[in-house]
C-alpha cells in the first residue's frame, strides 16, 4: 500500500501495548492494517492487502467486504433524506455513511472467523482513504479479558458503554488521525500521544455516557478529588441524575444550585454526605442531598455514582460495579482481589513441583495480604533464605518460621515487602527490594510496584510477588502468561 506501511503497524502495536497494559496485560492486544483497493475488482492481484503479509488471516477472507458493506446498506431500507446546502457536504456525508458501512462489514467479518486456541474480540477503525486503497486499522484483544469487565446495556451506540471502550475508540481514533496526516510515501504517520493522556481522553470520553453527554463531569471530579477541606481528604458520594429523578428521594434542596465548577463549594458541601446520603448532582450543579430508593422500590433505576475515596482518588459505579478508578488523573480499570485460579497457574509456572495443599496455603497468605488498607508487598522466592542474607541491611531477619494469615496481618502493617518461600517459610520482614531498572516499568505507579517489578525481573531464583498498592490495585508479577 505504502513504502511505510510496516512501520505504522509495528509503532500502532507498540502503542497499544503501552496503553493496554496500563489497563490489563491480559488484554494481550494486537494490531493489523487491511487495505482495501478502492479501484480494483475482488479477484484483481492487490485487491485487498494486509499488513503484516504473513498474517494468519488470507486476503482471500476479507474480498466481499465491499459486497457486504452494499448489503448491510440495502438492509437499511428508506432512509430520511438529507439536504445539504453544499454539494462537498453532501458528498462527505455519503462518503462517512459508505466508510462506516465498510467498518460494520470488516467486523462483522471477523466476528465469523474460525475459532483460535485465544478467542479475541475485533474492533476495526473507519477506513482512511490513503495512495489508492481504504486502510481499516483492526485492533484485536483478549475476548476473555475484555468481556470479563461489567459494561452497560448498549442502548446508546455511539457513546462507550465501559472505560475499556472508550480507549479502544480513542485509540481507533488515534491510528485513522495519523494515517490522514500522512498523505504521501514519504510522510511517516507518528503515533506519539502520551498513554496516560490517551487514558485521560478515555475516561473523559467515558463520563460523557455517566453525565448524558453533558462535559465537563470527569474534570470536576478530579478538581474536587484534589481539594482537602479543613485538612481532611475528600471522602464522600455524589449520584448523578436528572433533576426531580424518581429513584432519588430528597432530604435537602439547595435554593441556589452550586455549579460543578466551584470545586471548593462542592468539596465542603461532601461534607455533608454520609452513608448512603449523597450530593445530587446533574452533570452541571449540585442541587441538593438524597439517597437511592432500595431495589426492590418500584421506581428503582441504577445510577451513576461518583465515590471520593481519598486525596487525588475517585470511583465511578454503576449498578454497584466499580466502573473506572482514577488516581491523580489517571484512569484505570478496577482490580480487584487476585484472582484464585489466576494464582494457581502462577504458582506453578513457577515450582511445577508445588502440590495444592502449599498452593492453597499461599494463597490463603495472598489473600489476607491483599485486605491491607495501606499497600504492601509479599514476595514469594525459592532463594528467600539467599535473599534475606543479602538484603541483610535493608530487611529485618526473622528466625524461620511458617507464616500464618494471622501473624501476615501483623507483618503487613510496617513498610517493605514480606519475604517467604514457596513453602510459606518467612525468612524476613519490612525488606527494600532492589533490582535493575526494566524496560516494563510503570511510571504512572507508584515506587511499590515499580521496585517490585524490579525485583521479580532480577531475580536469579523463582520467584511470585503480590503487591497491593494504596489506591487499591492488586497485581501479580510475573503476570500470568
Amino acid at each position: 500500500m505504502w513504502e511505510h506501511q510496516s512501520l505504522f503497524r509495528v509503532s500502532a502495536q507498540l502503542f497499544a501495548e503501552g496503553v493496554f497494559n496500563l489497563l490489563d496485560r491480559n488484554l494481550k492486544p494486537e494490531v493489523f492494517l487491511l487495505g482495501l483497493a478502492s479501484a480494483k475488482e475482488p479477484d484483481e492481484p492487490q485487491a485487498v492487502v494486509i499488513e503484516p503479509t504473513n498474517h494468519r488471516y488470507p486476503s482471500s477472507e476479507f474480498t466481499e467486504v465491499k459486497v457486504r458493506a452494499a448489503t448491510l446498506e440495502s438492509a437499511e431500507g428508506p432512509r430520511e433524506v438529507v439536504y445539504h446546502l453544499h454539494p462537498t457536504d453532501q458528498d462527505r456525508f455519503e462518503k462517512q455513511r459508505w466508510y462506516e458501512l465498510l467498518r460494520q462489514a470488516t467486523e462483522l467479518t471477523l466476528a465469523e472467523m474460525p475459532p483460535e486456541p485465544m478467542p479475541r474480540v475485533s474492533f476495526c477503525s473507519l477506513p482512511v482513504s490513503f495512495n489508492g486503497y481504504m486502510v481499516l486499522v483492526v485492533l484485536q484483544l483478549s475476548s476473555e479479558a475484555y468481556h470479563g469487565y461489567y459494561a452497560l446495556p448498549d442502548k446508546i451506540v455511539a457513546r462507550a458503554n465501559s472505560l475499556l471502550a472508550a480507549a479502544v475508540q480513542e485509540f481507533l481514533q488515534d491510528c485513522a488521525r495519523a494515517l490522514r496526516e500522512s498523505d504521501s510515501d514519504d510522510a511517516h504517520p507518528v503515533l506519539d500521544r502520551d498513554y496516560n493522556e490517551m487514558l485521560r481522553a478515555a475516561g473523559r470520553r467515558f463520563m460523557l455516557r455517566a453525565a448524558a453527554g453533558t462535559y465537563g463531569l470527569y474534570d470536576a471530579c478530579n478538581g474536587v478529588a484534589a481539594l482537602r477541606h479543613e485538612g481532611d481528604e475528600g471522602i464522600g458520594l455524589m449520584i448523578v441524575a436528572r433533576r426531580h429523578h424518581p429513584a432519588v428521594v430528597p432530604v435537602l434542596t439547595l435554593e441556589t444550585p452550586i455549579t460543578l465548577r466551584d470545586h471548593r463549594s462542592i468539596r465542603k458541601l461532601l461534607e455533608l454526605s454520609e452513608d448512603n446520603t449523597a450530593l445530587i448532582t446533574d452533570a452541571t450543579h449540585v442541587f441538593g442531598l438524597g439517597y437511592l430508593v432500595e431495589e426492590t422500590h418500584p421506581n428503582y433505576e441504577p445510577l451513576f455514582m461518583v465515590h471520593f475515596t481519598k486525596h487525588y482518588s475517585w470511583e465511578l459505579t454503576h449498578a454497584d460495579h466499580i466502573m473506572m478508578k482514577v488516581v491523580s488523573n489517571a484512569p484505570r480499570l478496577p482490580q480487584g482481589r487476585v484472582d484464585a485460579a489466576n494464582f494457581a497457574h502462577a504458582a506453578r509456572q513457577q515450582w511445577p513441583d508445588l502440590r495444592d495443599t502449599g498452593t492453597a496455603y499461599l494463597w490463603q497468605l495472598t489473600q489476607e495480604a491483599s485486605t491491607q488498607s495501606n499497600g504492601t508487598i509479599l514476595v514469594i522466592s525459592a532463594g528467600a533464605a539467599q535473599e534475606a542474607q543479602r538484603l541483610t541491611r535493608q530487611c529485618f531477619r526473622v528466625a524461620p518460621r511458617l507464616m500464618t494469615p494471622a501473624i501476615m496481618r501483623l507483618v503487613t502493617n510496617i513498610d517493605g515487602a514480606v519475604l517467604v518461600d514457596q513453602n510459606g517459610i518467612c525468612h524476613a520482614i519490612g525488606v527494600i527490594l532492589d533490582g535493575l531498572a526494566t524496560a516494563k516499568g510503570d511510571s504512572s505507579r507508584g515506587s511499590r510496584y515499580n521496585s517490585a517489578l524490579r525485583y521479580v525481573e532480577s531475580s536469579q531464583y523463582p520467584v511470585l510477588a503480590v503487591v497491593v498498592s494504596e489506591d487499591g490495585l492488586i497485581d501479580l508479577l510475573p503476570p500470568v502468561s
